[in-house]
């Protein structure tokens, strides 16, 4: 009797055994795929910020020389502004600094949309909360890459 419960216990952990790299190597390919995904997010937000923010901002566009003549600000804010949305779209492709970029241009959407609300009747104040939502998903994904130590997990 012995012989057969010795024959039929290595069969029975052998599949169990076998299983375990399959689910590691899925997680391993869901985690590149969700690598890839965060990566191809913070280009588009990127080019977003530098492109369609950023731009007309630098190169004086009429519309938002006006929009900032409305604000009240003028030149000097919306240059600033616009160098500001510059550089954290710049930072976004910087890995040590994507999480400290996305938390900078959170903090200006948030600016954005009290802006939208109170200046512009909030005409277009969605767009800034939109923003909001993958600059968090970034900042919170790439934290543990934060310059310095920051509030890295161990």
């Amino acid at each position: 009797m012995s012989e057969t419960t010795a024959s039929t216990a290595p069969a029975a952990s052998a599949p169990v055994v076998a299983s375990v790299p399959v689910v590691a190597e899925s997680a391993t390919a869901r985690g590149r795929r969700a690598r890839l995904a965060l990566k191809g997010l913070q280009i588009l937000l990127a080019l977003f910020y530098v492109v369609a923010s950023a731009l007309p901002k630098l190169v004086a566009h009429s519309s938002a020389v006006e929009s900032f003549d409305e604000i009240g600000w003028g030149s000097a804010g919306m240059y600033t502004i616009g160098l500001l949305e510059l550089a954290g779209g710049i930072a976004l492709l910087i890995p040590v600094l994507a999480s400290v970029a996305a938390v900078s241009l959170g903090a200006l959407m948030v600016g954005a949309f009290i802006t939208q609300l109170t200046v512009f009747d909030g005409e277009y104040a969605a767009t800034p909360l939109i923003l909001m939502v993958p600059l968090a998903l970034i900042a919170w994904a790439r934290r543990g890459q934060v310059p310095g130590g920051g509030l890295s997990r161990p």
